[in-house]
């Protein structure tokens, strides 16, 4: 690009003296001029939309710089050198980040359980069913729980051979009061005043004699005997009934003191007598348990 040079000093041409042949301005100084001139202006960009050649260059806008004013390569080198070197850092903050989240990914995948057969640690939780479901949805203790309520409703008996533990323990619910201590549990029969109401207790281990009677049996035994009698110093026997006197008197007039006698007949009685004492007498054979009813 030609810059334009003056070729013909025109100011001192007019200092001259008139009639000096220097003072002339010929026309070949002002096709100089003028050609001088024509290269210049031929060799410089349009400032609309020139079309620059060669390395043009222009002053490096200061970092930052958001106007109309020409972007140079230092300019353009800075700003991407700077945006290059935020988007290495942010890169590599994302790769870390990326890979922290893949290694908290891993282990929380890692911490699952399998779909198939899955072996749960802790405290695993699901949604409970209603009581009465009766699918392949898991159950929860509280499901189990609804299950053994019903099972024992409020009114229930529970047994246990082994356990003297409320159940209220044992159960994890309701309201528990023992019952039946010493005494069996019977089954309801409302034609029979003695069961017809339920709690009704009644009955003893101890018998009580029932109203009754026993017979006697007399024997009489006489095979046959005979009496004998003294008169004063001969004695003398009898086979026959003797009616002996009381008083002295009779048929053969002697004193009472000098008749003896005996007699063979013999008389026994006997009464039939069973049984035993009444204590405990009244014991079915048992087994003791401990018995509870849920009142609440």
């Amino acid at each position: 690009m030609a810059n334009y040079t003056k070729l013909t000093d025109f100011a001192a041409k007019d200092a001259l003296p008139s009639g000096n042949a220097a003072k002339i301005v010929k026309g070949t100084e002002i096709d100089d001029e003028f050609a001088s001139i024509e290269t210049a202006v031929n060799s410089k960009a349009n400032s609309s939309s020139p079309a620059l050649t060669g390395t043009p260059t222009a002053p490096t806008a200061v970092a930052g710089t958001n106007t109309t004013q020409i972007a140079t390569t230092a300019f353009t080198k800075t700003l991407v050198d700077t945006e290059i070197n935020t988007l290495n850092t942010a890169l590599s903050t994302d790769i870390t980040t990326v890979s922290a989240d893949v290694a908290t990914l891993t282990t929380t995948v890692a911490a699952k359980a399998p779909l198939a057969s899955p072996a749960f640690t802790g405290t695993p939780t699901a949604p409970t069913q209603a009581y009465g479901t009766d699918t392949t949805s898991l159950a929860t203790t509280a499901f189990v729980q609804d299950a053994l309520k019903a099972v024992y409703p409020v009114g229930s008996v529970y047994i246990n051979g082994s356990s003297t533990t409320n159940p209220a323990t044992l159960l994890g619910f309701g309201t528990w009061v023992a019952i039946g201590a010493g005494r069996v549990l019977v089954g309801q029969d409302t034609g029979d005043a003695s069961f017809n109401s339920m709690g009704e207790t009644g009955g003893s281990k101890n018998a009580i004699v029932v109203s009754h009677t026993h017979s006697a049996t007399s024997s009489v035994s006489d095979p046959g005997h005979n009496h004998g009698m003294t008169y004063g110093a001969n004695p003398d026997t009898f086979s026959s009934t003797v009616n002996f006197p009381t008083d002295g008197g009779g048929a053969n007039d002697q004193p009472t003191s000098q008749w003896k006698g005996t007699t063979g007949i013999s008389v026994s009685t006997s009464i039939g007598s069973t049984g035993s004492s009444g204590t405990n007498a009244n014991l079915q054979p048992y087994l003791v348990v401990k018995m509870w009813q849920r009142t609440a």
